[in-house]
């Protein structure tokens, strides 16, 4: 019997990624002034945040470690730049 493991892990990965974008962009919504946008919104911020921060920061040379606490602070840095960005432009 053959048991198929890589939908399950892929499955479970897109979870674990959707929440810990929700709890990112949770958290860069508290730092940004006038809360957060709702756990979808809050959740693409995040997600968007890590995508941002994983781009922009070694192109500046700029590193928080290569531990899970420096992923987790670089990803809120990137959140909340993502976040400003989505305020100033619903601003227009």
């Amino acid at each position: 019997m053959h048991t198929i493991v890589g939908s399950d892990s892929v499955l479970l990965a897109f979870i674990i990624w959707i929440v810990v974008g929700a709890i990112i962009g949770w958290l860069a919504g508290l730092l940004v002034q006038g809360g957060g946008f709702g756990f979808v919104l809050d959740a693409l911020i995040g997600i968007l945040g890590s995508v941002v921060a994983g781009w922009l920061f070694p192109r500046l040379g700029f590193t928080l470690g290569g531990g899970l606490i420096g992923a987790i602070l670089a990803s809120v840095i990137g959140a909340v730049i993502v976040a400003v960005a989505v305020r100033l432009l619903r601003r227009i």
